[in-house]
């Protein structure tokens, strides 16, 4: 596992991921300003994870929310850290599994990354923001408790009503960009030979 871990964090890994991180809070802090009842927060994560392995994708997240919360851009990302991390876990185990070759298998990929997110995240919303976190999906967390759920069912079903979808857009984000690079770009990460059919 060494010697894998060794092979996945190569000198471009390594300059990929701040970049990486960039986009994550650019894309996500607008998304989070324009108050859009989605994330779109996780293109970098995602983009690591099926180009250099789980570990790198998992690194990318944690240091994402880590970054973006703790600098005072936005607290509520910090206690996220781990969520992150679980997506750029998945998504370079989608990525290694050939599941990038196919565009039904990306939706798919979608799906089950926002699933196991929401499932993950929503004690964070319940217990840590009592189901209000100021972004756009708030008001999707209001629909479920005034229908008269608590906060904790509440904030799962915020979840697995929006990271399913939000989730699926990345990973079709990911894909296209993954499809629009050259081959020589490519090759020079160390999963790139399982994205492209």
């Amino acid at each position: 596992m060494s010697s894998r871990f060794k092979q996945d964090f190569t000198t471009v890994t390594l300059v990929l991921i701040p970049v990486a991180i960039a986009i994550n809070i650019a894309v996500g802090q607008t998304i989070y300003t324009l108050k859009v009842p989605l994330y779109v927060d996780s293109i970098g994560t995602v983009l690591v994870g099926v180009l250099a392995g789980p570990w790198a994708g998992a690194l990318t997240g944690l240091l994402s929310n880590l970054i973006w919360g703790l600098s005072g851009l936005n607290v509520t990302y910090a206690p996220y850290a781990a969520v992150a991390a679980v997506i750029g876990l998945l998504a370079g185990l989608f990525g290694e599994s050939g599941w990038l070759k196919q565009w039904w298998k990306v939706i798919l990929a979608g799906i089950i990354t926002g699933l196991v997110a929401a499932a993950i995240s929503a004690p964070i919303t319940a217990y840590v923001f009592g189901g209000v976190t100021g972004s756009g999906t708030d008001v999707i967390q209001a629909m479920f408790q005034s229908a008269g759920f608590a906060v904790l069912p509440a904030s799962f079903g915020q979840g697995v009503s929006s990271d399913p979808l939000d989730k699926t857009v990345t990973y079709l984000i990911v894909w296209l960009i993954v499809r629009a690079l050259p081959e020589r770009f490519m090759a020079r990460f160390p999963r790139a030979e399982n994205l492209k059919g």
